[in-house]
């Protein structure tokens, strides 16, 4: 089994590349740290690769990358794909301070890339806006999520954190409570796009940032069941969803299977669980809006 470690960046497509590089840097907090004719590779002010933005001619997430283990042997992990059924490719600097990655498609169309090496990119520059401290996870929609979640988990290693119901999964890679998570629709697409913040101390001057920039919340400030963390979420300029979060759930110790100790918690120990559908699975704030669960709406 291959076994991602943790989330590397998300690649997306837009229109208007200036336009969305802007708002992901005096927004957001990105760093550039590095430019192309038609690419803009940001980053974290830790110097993590974030975010890397494609001029297209549509907008949308076309890849997510994930770190494997040091010292993995992508050729090994070809192999492995290919005895699944899972065509991949190797390439060679795609991204700055990624020598070497292995690209291939998951069950809902979406390019995976992993990678076992990095370096922290350098870049002198302050960050502006709210100063996100790293990408946290996706959330998708699914066609088939049973196929997805056996992919995620019997491939890549991915743990089952939590359901909603039937149709909304949260899976982690690591201590984190989620990496990505699934929800069922007919048609594939990404929700959203998650950050972490330091505290909520943060997440209130987020607020305050969105609100100097005219950007409306569309849901928040709210404490979620499934992972406790607390989110606000808004539209970015190419009309997708990010939501901005603190307090997430951490499963420091896998073999005792629950997650650290937070006074929010009803369940003690709060341990994987599935949670009722409706009001039940967030903790306070408002329930989300219909707007907000169809995802991008252009």
């Amino acid at each position: 089994m291959i076994k991602a470690r943790r989330i590397g960046h998300a690649v997306f497509e837009t229109t208007d590349l200036e336009r969305l590089s802007d708002h992901y840097t005096d927004v957001v907090g990105l760093v550039v740290a590095a430019k192309e004719k038609d690419r803009r590779f940001l980053a974290s002010k830790l110097g993590h690769l974030a975010i890397e933005l494609r001029q297209g001619s549509d907008t949308g997430c076309r890849k997510i990358s994930f770190e494997v283990a040091p010292g993995t042997d992508l050729n090994a992990v070809a192999r492995e794909l290919e005895k699944q059924g899972i065509r991949s490719e190797r390439s060679n600097d795609p991204a700055p301070t990624l020598s070497q990655v292995l690209t291939f498609t998951d069950p809902k169309g979406t390019q995976l890339e992993l990678f076992a090496a990095w370096e922290p990119l350098k870049n002198g520059a302050e960050p502006k806006g709210l100063a996100a401290v790293k990408l946290g996870h996706l959330a998708y929609f699914a066609p088939d999520l049973t196929k997805v979640v056996e992919f995620y988990s019997g491939l890549l290693g991915f743990r089952v954190s939590d359901w909603i119901g039937d149709y909304f999964v949260f899976m982690r890679c690591n201590a984190d409570h989620h990496t990505v998570n699934f929800m069922q629709d007919a048609n594939a697409r990404m929700h959203h796009i998650a950050f972490e913040l330091a505290d909520f101390m943060h997440l209130k001057n987020a607020c305050d940032v969105l609100a100097k920039n005219k950007i409306d919340i569309i849901w928040g400030p709210v404490r979620h069941g499934p992972g406790h963390n607390v989110s606000i979420y808004y539209r970015e300029p190419d009309d997708q969803v990010i939501e901005l979060f603190c307090d997430l759930d951490q499963m420091k110790d896998e073999e005792l299977g629950y997650f650290e100790p937070r006074p929010w918690h009803r369940d003690r120990p709060q341990r994987p669980k599935v949670w009722e559908p409706g009001p039940t699975s967030n903790i306070w704030g408002p329930p989300p809006t219909p707007d907000f669960m169809r995802g991008r709406t252009r």
